[in-house]
């Protein structure tokens, strides 16, 4: 009896692969629909395209709390998250990330 998911390395490669989403995909797209100035994406799954943590900068988010943040995120990638497992955003605007970068001392 099968459950749907992916029983063995081989398989999760393979799902990954058919469900087409890749670090870059998801870069590109983010970049395209929210005007992203930068993003970093971080494939957390080993390599079968299935955990993903994000960072992403944009104008987009000002004015926006947490949540409007994530949803405006998972809105731009509907179709992608529909076909992974996990999927971390972490949101900031331009300036909000030049303060973080300075604080980091970069």
């Amino acid at each position: 009896m099968s459950t749907g998911a992916a029983e063995t390395d081989t398989q999760a490669a393979n799902a990954a692969s058919t469900s087409g989403v890749t670090v870059s995909s998801l870069e590109q797209t983010l970049k395209e629909k929210l005007g992203a100035e930068h993003v970093d994406i971080e494939d957390m799954s080993g390599g079968c395209g299935q955990a993903f943590n994000a960072m992403i900068v944009s104008q987009q988010f000002d004015k926006k709390n947490t949540l409007a943040r994530h949803r405006l995120v998972n809105s731009a990638l509907k179709t992608e998250i529909a076909a992974i497992h996990a999927w971390t955003p972490k949101c900031f605007t331009p300036e909000e990330w030049a303060q973080k970068q300075k604080e980091a001392g970069m």
